[in-house]
């Protein structure tokens, strides 16, 4: 699975002004980044979290917005699988663990800023991990993505079903663990949807805590 560098940063904060009811995306919290809960950690050093292994979270379940949010508080975000290897891994872990579908950090570029030319079509070239900013190669190269071959209508992803039959833009990016019998990919979900979440340490958010908090063992 190849990934591509995209310089988002001159429309990160247009990403905030997008989210309904006045909510934002959330930056880290000292106190929590010194808590937070290491699950396990690959051979690089990077811990992940699970919320359904959390005692305090087991059966709660969060919006793309919100999975988020909980994870940055932490100095973390939600998983970006830029690698075959880490998206192979997480799929293994919800296959072993009995878990039907997480949030991710992917999401469609659908806010100001996107009318960018290399973005064009968007629902093709508008894909990227939120958490890191890198774009995912385009939704066609399917030897380059893990997108299901299938879904609630029988066609590839991403395919916007929701919003076609009357409901919201899917925007966002989840895991389904054979949620239509199809496999253990990657779906376009609207992004008002419940789910459990993974987070994995982020370290640009780690460096700014630790420099702003030197006295906290982060």
């Amino acid at each position: 699975m190849k990934v591509i560098a995209i310089a988002l940063v001159a429309i990160i904060c247009a990403v905030s002004a997008q989210f309904p009811n006045g909510r934002i995306l959330e930056g880290p919290v000292p106190s929590l980044c010194a808590q937070r809960n290491i699950h396990e950690r690959t051979p690089d050093g990077k811990g992940y979290f699970m919320s359904w292994r959390d005692a305090n979270l087991r059966g709660t379940e969060e919006d793309w917005l919100g999975a988020r949010n909980y994870c940055r508080q932490r100095c973390m975000d939600s998983i970006s699988l830029e690698t075959s290897a880490e998206n192979e891994w997480i799929k293994q872990k919800l296959v072993n663990e009995h878990v039907k579908y997480i949030w991710t950090s992917g999401r469609l570029c659908d806010f100001k800023g996107c009318e960018r030319p290399d973005l064009q079509p968007v629902s093709i070239n508008g894909w990227f991990w939120t958490a890191t900013f890198q774009k995912l190669a385009p939704t066609t190269s399917r030897d380059q993505n893990d997108w299901s071959e299938s879904g609630g209508i029988g066609r590839p992803q991403p395919d916007n079903r929701e919003a076609q039959q009357g409901g919201a833009n899917e925007n966002c990016l989840a895991v389904l663990n054979q949620f239509y019998k199809d496999g253990v990919n990657w779906h376009d979900v609207a992004c008002h949807h419940r789910k459990p979440f993974v987070c994995e340490e982020n370290e640009e958010l780690l460096k700014y805590v630790r420099y702003h908090n030197p006295q906290l063992r982060i």
